[in-house]
């Protein structure tokens, strides 16, 4: 039972990302045999699992077409509220460098939150089939943690379950001590397989290998509220070590490792089965799509989620 019980667990879902390789909205995007995005999919599994607020983390220059696919759907079964994240959008005493044009980073993202969380939370992709289970792991574990403490979870997945087939993906890769509790989570932001079906990532020119049975973060992951002041400060340091790096981006990897290593917090990595199914490249939808109707026909989801 939280601690809190009037404070249950709530949803943040990164959903501002440009999809730069996917060339369209892919938020916004159907997969489902009656017009479902894979938001509309994550949305229905949290329910499932027990989460009673989202917090939509968008640009300004998607809300209205973003809001025109989302409002009404499931209102009346959960509380539905909305941040921007927008490069100007930073907290007080920061300077926004004149070469800025890429965005933040999702641990900017994350913290554009802030103000519309005060539960434990949850992180996710807009763009990742996480699937059902993986909802009730994080949802159980949130719902036992006190809101006031510094903490945090993971759901943890193998590398070989969140391949492209069509392209390279960026993924954080796990360490673990040996009680299971995360030490560090490396931003890997050029993973591939080659045709023989190794499994490599990419660093300044030179190629390594994995083995696929890697952990993995998909950005489902679950914090206490806390964890907002921890980006805040953390966020200012960065733009300042990164004054001349105009690309230089504040991913949620290295916000979580930091926790770990500065604030000494013990945050265990709940590992799931499931495969888990993004949709980076256009070529990616259909494969998505078919694994969402074999779902269907098997009775996990109804023809149509929402009535």
């Amino acid at each position: 039972m939280n601690k809190n019980s009037e404070k249950e667990p709530s949803i943040v879902v990164l959903a501002a990302g440009l999809g730069s390789r996917y060339g369209s909205l892919k938020q916004i995007d159907q997969f489902g045999p009656s017009g479902e995005t894979i938001i509309d999919y994550s949305i229905y599994d949290a329910i499932r699992a027990g989460f009673k607020k989202v917090v939509f983390i968008i640009r300004k220059n998607i809300e209205e077409e973003f809001k025109e696919v989302f409002v009404g759907k499931f209102s009346d079964l959960m509380e539905i509220d909305y941040a921007f994240q927008e490069i100007d959008i930073v907290p007080d005493g920061i300077i926004v460098p004149n070469e800025r044009i890429k965005p933040w980073g999702t641990g900017h993202a994350v913290m554009m939150a802030a103000e519309k969380v005060d539960s434990p939370f949850a992180v996710i992709n807009a763009d990742d089939f996480y699937g059902a289970h993986s909802f009730q792991l994080l949802f159980d574990h949130l719902n036992g943690l006190d809101v006031n403490e510094l903490n945090a979870c993971l759901i943890g997945y193998r590398l070989k379950n969140t391949l492209s087939d069509h392209g390279y993906v960026s993924r954080g890769v796990c360490t673990l001590s040996h009680e299971n509790y995360l030490e560090e989570v490396t931003e890997r932001t050029h993973i591939y397989k080659e045709a023989g079906n190794d499994i490599y990532f990419v660093e300044n020119d030179k190629k390594f290998l994995l083995t696929g049975l890697e952990l993995v973060s998909m950005n489902l992951v679950g914090f206490t509220p806390p964890f907002f002041s921890y980006l805040k400060n953390e966020f200012a340091q960065f733009v300042k070590n990164n004054i001349d790096n105009p690309k230089a981006e504040y991913f949620l990897p290295d916000a979580i490792t930091g926790i770990i290593k500065n604030n000494s917090v013990k945050m265990p990595v709940i590992e799931t089965p499931e495969l888990t199914y993004g949709v980076t490249y256009q070529k990616d939808k259909p494969i998505v799509k078919e694994m969402i109707k074999q779902q269907v026909e098997r009775g996990i989801y109804p023809n149509k989620l929402w009535t």
